[in-house]
């Protein structure tokens, strides 16, 4: 059994999905659609750059979630269907699109306004995050609850592998939490160049916005269960996913946990289905037991195809 996961924000880098585009009609039409969406050229942007434009949230959310969709339709497109499927963040409505829970237009329509009411939920400089390396995830909790307490919110944002784990929340909180996480054993703190607190209880008018627009919107039962972030449980309803992406918004990404509960229904390979290569080395460090491949190209994705057909019988 293999687990299909997406990347989210943070995997962008302009020129992506441009080599599917000219290899695969599937991508193409990907990326035609997606413009007329959204009424812009987002493909351009992927292409293309500018670079600064790209790494805007309200932009990178459509763009990932574009290329992660493009590949993987090329794979439908061969009869490559999922057993267990999840997102890292934005990345979970790639899932769903896989997933056949979510139209392509609807989902990029919705990340596009996701990534806007995220960028203005809290103003500019008010929060920040920070990845905590090598501390653990225990103490870095604790430590979180104390500075909330003391100083203003602060809280697990991601909780991506095994000794990495990310902070979120008011800037002075997160310097402290930061300061204290490294009296306590953690070997590095490193500050993140983004634009929010994402996933942490300032988001909560970002996900009151978004709850709107979700409820206007079709959601159907999954044909496959979605593992979510929120709680790492895997869901196949239409309404627990629509719940599960309002509250994803403003609470921590267990990436870690769900990477085990997918193993734990039987997962023993896992392809990542989009750009970069950041959850391939998650999943590795989760588990190195299992086996990992990644497609962000015609190449990779060639490799992932030819594997599955050979591990699946196809």
């Amino acid at each position: 059994m293999w687990a299909w996961v997406f990347p989210g924000q943070g995997a962008q880098a302009v020129g992506m999905g441009r080599a599917a585009y000219d290899t695969y009609d599937e991508a193409r039409r990907t990326f035609r659609e997606a413009d007329d969406a959204l009424g812009f050229s987002l493909s351009n942007l992927c292409f293309a750059g500018p670079e600064e434009t790209l790494r805007l949230t309200y932009y990178t959310q459509p763009a990932v979630l574009t290329v992660s969709v493009a590949l993987w339709r090329v794979l439908e497109a061969r009869g490559v269907r999922p057993d267990v499927v999840a997102g890292h963040s934005l990345g979970e409505y790639t899932a769903l699109v896989a997933a056949g829970a979510l139209d392509f237009a609807d989902a990029v329509t919705l990340v596009h306004r996701r990534g806007r009411y995220m960028d203005e939920a809290a103003p500019a400089g008010e929060g920040a995050m920070a990845a905590v390396l090598q501390g653990d995830r225990d103490m870095v909790a604790r430590v979180c609850q104390e500075v909330s307490e003391e100083v203003g919110p602060v809280e697990l944002a991601n909780v991506n592998c095994p000794g990495q784990v990310v902070i979120s929340g008011k800037a002075e909180a997160v310097r402290v939490a930061g300061r204290r996480v490294l009296e306590r054993g953690a070997k590095r703190v490193l500050p993140l160049d983004v634009s929010g607190p994402f996933h942490s209880a300032l988001m909560e008018p970002a996900a009151r916005r978004l709850a709107a627009d979700l409820a206007e919107v079709p959601i159907r039962d999954a044909r496959c269960p979605v593992v979510s972030n929120v709680d790492a449980r895997a869901r196949s309803g239409a309404e627990e996913i629509r719940e599960a992406l309002v509250r994803q918004v403003s609470r921590p990404v267990l990436w870690e946990d769900g990477v085990r509960a997918m193993i734990a229904m039987g997962a023993s390979g896992f392809a990542e289905i989009g750009p970069g290569r950041v959850l391939s080395g998650l999943v590795r460090k989760v588990d190195r037991g299992v086996d990992v491949w990644n497609a962000e190209d015609p190449d990779g994705l060639e490799q992932v195809w030819n594997r599955w057909k050979a591990v699946s019988g196809t």
